[in-house]
């Protein structure tokens, strides 16, 4: 006679915090009111709505504040705040909304490769994730700024995804890591790296603080906003905002530091407290002295 397998439930740890989500909000946030049954058609609509609402920007960590990713925090942030967040915050979120509609979410750690060649080993930083829906495994991210895909993409080896006039392909490395790739003019740019280990939210946890207290970090070295869009993307670093349109070299536009605030706002659709403006208008005098400063150095 057989023994009888036991299935033990997972540890909290390793699940999702749905039950405190507030669904209802996150859906007016990103004003989705579509089907919300777990298929592939509800995760592709959930993931261009979400990108299209909440944007990819770090300026709790500029402006003096803590980055959290407690359900509680991501709620009072990007959906009661309305402001946007980086890999850690929006696919923790995302995942928890998705595991309440049903579908199996399970975390991803990447290695970001930004167009490193994909035999260079890079540290693990990059939270992402796998979605199963409809039989399959779905590669879903919703907070790599504004390279990322807009859709979710087939877990497959050689898997092509055309995201409206945005390319994707996934691949296997030379390291035997999934590989995901995009298409910029006429080239495929290797974005990042990632094997089949799952990720739990204490894994984000520690990559979250490094991402928002490690003096190498992009994040704390810089003022960072970024928009997925349908037909347009946006990339601000510091006093300069790029625009990329599919196919085309991306355009260069030099910000004064007074015009961030309108910028962010008009541009990003993020709305900061005025102490937070103050504190990022001191910030962005700094960087426009020190540019103004080399330029002279080198005129």
């Amino acid at each position: 006679m057989q023994a009888e397998t036991i299935t033990q439930p997972l540890h909290e740890s390793a699940r999702w915090e749905t039950a405190a989500l507030d669904l209802e909000a996150y859906l007016a946030r990103i004003d989705y009111r579509g089907p919300l049954t777990p298929s592939v058609e509800t995760l592709k609509a959930l993931q261009q709505a979400h990108l299209a609402a909440v944007p990819f920007e770090n300026l709790e960590i500029v402006t003096g504040g803590e980055i959290r990713i407690d359900l509680e925090s991501l709620q009072d942030k990007l959906v009661r705040r309305r402001r946007g967040g980086y890999c850690h915050e929006q696919n923790t979120l995302f995942a928890t909304v998705l595991d309440r509609l049903g579908f199996e979410v399970a975390g991803r750690n990447a290695r970001m490769l930004m167009g490193e060649d994909a035999s260079i080993v890079t540290p693990l930083g990059h939270t992402m994730l796998v979605v199963k829906a409809e039989g399959n495994d779905w590669m879903v991210d919703v907070g790599v700024g504004n390279i990322g895909p807009r859709e979710p993409i087939l877990l497959e080896v050689n898997s092509e995804a055309s995201h409206g006039p945005w390319e994707y392909r996934l691949e296997r490395s030379p390291l035997g890591y999934w590989l995901l790739r995009h298409k910029r003019l006429g080239e495929w740019f290797n974005i990042y790296q990632f094997s089949n280990e799952p990720n739990y939210r204490a894994d984000s946890g520690e990559y979250n603080y490094l991402a928002s207290h490690h003096p190498a970090s992009p994040f704390v070295r810089r003022i960072v906003a970024q928009h997925n869009g349908a037909e347009v993307r946006l990339a601000l670093t510091d006093l300069e905002l790029k625009i990329f349109h599919p196919g085309k070299a991306p355009e260069l536009h030099r910000i004064a530091a007074d015009e961030l605030p309108s910028v962010l706002r008009e541009r990003f659709g993020l709305a900061l407290t005025p102490e937070q403006e103050r504190v990022l208008l001191r910030r962005a005098e700094t960087l426009a002295d020190t540019t103004s400063e080399g330029e002279q150095l080198g005129a």
